[in-house]
């Protein structure tokens, strides 16, 4: 006989489904309103609605990133993101070879795709924490350091999600021609 299932679980299982979803909004509100904000050092007693939305959603979004991360390895999954870390590189040779070719990598498995897909987790949970901690350091002389990483940080975020689209549309274009 099966379990029963708690609320409680449904509710993670549904929090689980959306968590693209979350990531998709909160990283393009963050990103478009980076811009906007004036946060050195510290946060100001009179900080702007910008600097304020940008600090406490980016520590939701911190949270969030742990979270895709755990959820994303959890159960034998992390060989398909991270296979470098049991030394399996055979599938992303294959995919590099076929690229040469002018064959677009699978989607899945632990190739091309995957890699970057684990990479560009790691960044994200990288913006994340480096976000924390220039907050939980501010006022103290190694603020500057962790912004410093969380812009570096953000801007490869960026440069990934770029990226995530147009292999996204690539997979997409391999679908719909088979």
């Amino acid at each position: 006989m099966s379990k029963p299932v708690s609320a409680i679980t449904k509710l993670f299982a549904k929090l689980n489904e959306l968590q693209h979803l979350f990531i998709i909004i909160l990283s393009a509100y963050l990103i478009i309103t980076s811009g906007w904000i004036l946060i050195g050092r510290s946060l100001r007693t009179s900080a702007s609605f910008w600097d304020l939305t940008h600090v406490y959603l980016g520590l939701i979004t911190a949270i969030i990133s742990f979270t895709f991360l755990l959820s994303n390895s959890l159960k034998g999954r992390w060989r398909q993101y991270f296979p470098w870390l049991r030394g399996d590189f055979s599938q992303i040779k294959k995919d590099i070879v076929g690229i040469y070719k002018g064959k677009i990598p699978i989607a899945g498995g632990s190739g091309l795709f995957s890699w970057i897909e684990g990479l560009g987790m790691l960044v994200f949970v990288g913006v994340g924490f480096t976000g924390v901690l220039w907050y939980c350091l501010q006022g103290t002389p190694d603020a500057l350091l962790w912004r410093g990483y969380h812009i570096f940080l953000a801007k490869s975020f960026i440069g990934f999600i770029a990226l995530h689209i147009v292999l996204a549309g690539l997979h997409l274009l391999d679908f719909i021609r088979d």
